[in-house]
């Protein structure tokens, strides 16, 4: 498996991230299982928030006996002192672990939520606190706008950002190349979203409609595009990508790493030609 160096630490990630939701809703032999079969193909980051129904409950027992062996990113929702602290020592108790490699603020995206996590018994008091007790080894944030990020880090130095580097929203609407651009210059780690996102589903379509029900995006699922979606974003500099939360997309992500080269600027070209009338899934506010 490929790996990638995390930040200016020794720690080599893999760059395929395992998605917790993957075992969400899953029978817990069904995640040991895809757990197993991740960590056998050479899989060490693992991503997971308490917000992902009950992928904690099943991440927790699949990885037991191979907490030492795996990068663990959390992250918490919560914007305040107290909620994320309750939030913090659940999480740890649920995954079985005394601490995390990784924990992050998650989904930031508007300004209420930089100013309430920022302020006065704001949830980074917590994760401040958490990483000087060791239940925290490295902080970051994820985000879903370009405003947030930039704001979370003008803030603090965060060793890390998780953030939609996508092939439609970046060369169509240059969605999260502020980002790309700072990280370079900063240092920064970048972890990647939605690589292998294509756009939205048809307005209407339900949960139980929808081929992949655990995605809110329609996946690129076709392996050709798929590979080029794939090597768009870790041609970037990224060091791993997270994948959709569906087995079935873990699995064709594993496929397609064995033959990664980078993306050639005629392969650009060409996706910049796929989906001319399809709405990209996160959009850059125009000037």
């Amino acid at each position: 498996m490929l790996q990638r160096p995390y930040g200016k630490t020794k720690e080599m990630l893999s760059v395929i991230g395992f998605a917790g939701i993957i075992v969400m809703n899953e029978t817990q032999s069904d995640a040991n299982r895809f757990v197993a079969e991740a960590l056998d193909q050479g899989i060490n980051y693992f991503d997971v928030s308490p917000s992902y129904g009950d992928a904690q409950d099943k991440l927790g027992p699949a990885l037991a006996g191979h907490r030492q062996d795996v990068f663990l990113a959390c992250k918490t929702e919560k914007r305040t002192r107290k909620e994320a602290e309750e939030a913090l020592n659940h999480s740890l108790k649920t995954l079985q672990t005394d601490y995390f490699d990784l924990y992050q603020l998650h989904s930031m995206t508007t300004e209420a939520d930089v100013a309430q996590a920022f302020g006065p018994n704001g949830v980074m008091e917590t994760v401040v606190k958490a990483q000087q007790e060791g239940k925290i080894r490295h902080v970051g944030f994820s985000a879903h706008s370009d405003y947030a990020a930039q704001a979370c880090l003008d803030r603090f130095p965060f060793e890390s950002v998780l953030f939609p580097l996508n092939w439609m929203t970046y060369l169509r609407e240059g969605f999260g190349k502020p980002l790309v651009e700072r990280a370079q210059k900063d240092g920064l780690t970048l972890l990647a979203l939605k690589a292998l996102a294509r756009c939205s589903w048809p307005e209407g379509m339900t949960r139980e409609a929808r081929p992949y029900p655990k995605t809110w995006y329609q996946p690129l699922d076709d392996p050709d595009r798929a590979d080029l979606a794939l090597r768009f974003t870790l041609s970037l500099p990224v060091t791993a990508a997270v994948t959709p939360g569906d087995i079935r997309m873990f699995r064709l992500a594993m496929q397609l790493i064995g033959a990664y080269r980078p993306i050639t600027p005629d392969e650009v070209e060409l996706l910049k030609t796929w989906d001319e009338d399809r709405q990209p899934i996160f959009t850059s506010p125009k000037a």
